[in-house]
């Protein structure tokens, strides 16, 4: 992967939270006022000329602005993020939550995907090594522009009755961990054209005998700094809590 300069980092680094705040492509003088750069707005169009080129922003068909590419968010989350852990208290809240399926791994899991949903805003999904599928939260993604496109959205909902789909999904993925051995499909990853603005988190999960993933499915554009740290809370804490 081609070595990225300080002022590039930065520039990408910016780009990204932007673009995840807003879902807007980012213009170089925005950028530039908002964040203090620094430098001319021509030196930050050509820094994001050269990302551009490198493969890690893209240019948007109806504006001038850019946005990140797969390739860029993923730059992000291996070396720029910074995680911002559940606290002390929702933790609690979530085991209580879950607490009275500790005996019932079916419906542990059901709720534990449900609360994962409710947390991240997203639709969550989980499989078991059984074969299933539970999802939940599809409500959720309505909320977001990405799914405003009807296409988009017909195309992940039809998704969710082909389990096989799902399961050779996470076997191709199987290389794609990262440090804290989450993974994280962006786009082209998931299979798809009309997948593109689509991102998947997921944590696999072992609790007794019982083995599968907990996830999100959302944007590509997702809070990492706060999705990551709750599914893998959650992936967990199903294994902490089953009693079998």
């Amino acid at each position: 992967m081609t070595d990225l300069t300080q002022r590039q980092i930065q520039i990408l680094r910016c780009i990204v939270e932007e673009f995840i705040e807003t879902a807007e492509p980012v213009g170089s003088e925005s950028l530039e006022k908002k964040y203090s750069l620094g430098v001319s707005p021509a030196t930050v169009r050509n820094e994001m000329s050269g990302l551009v080129q490198m493969g890690y922003l893209k240019k948007s068909h109806s504006s001038s602005g850019r946005t990140p590419t797969s390739l860029g968010l993923k730059y992000y989350v291996r070396n720029l993020l910074k995680p911002e852990e559940m606290s002390v208290k929702d933790e609690v809240t979530a085991k209580e939550k879950i607490w009275d399926y500790r005996t019932e791994f079916d419906n542990l899991l059901r709720e534990a995907t449900k609360e994962l949903a409710l947390r991240t805003r997203s639709m969550a999904i989980a499989t078991t090594d059984q074969g299933h599928l539970i999802t939940t939260g599809v409500s959720n993604l309505l909320e977001q522009p990405e799914f405003y496109d009807i296409d988009v959205t017909k195309t992940l909902l039809s998704l969710l009755d082909q389990t096989d789909y799902w399961f050779e999904l996470i076997q191709k993925s199987l290389g794609s961990t990262f440090e804290e051995d989450f993974h994280l499909l962006l786009g082209e990853d998931l299979g798809m054209e009309l997948l593109e603005p689509c991102g998947f988190i997921y944590q696999n999960y072992e609790a007794g005998p019982y083995k599968g993933i907990m996830g999100v499915i959302g944007p590509a554009r997702q809070r990492y700094s706060k999705v990551i740290p709750i599914v893998n809370y959650f992936a967990n804490l199903v294994g902490q809590v089953t009693v079998t």
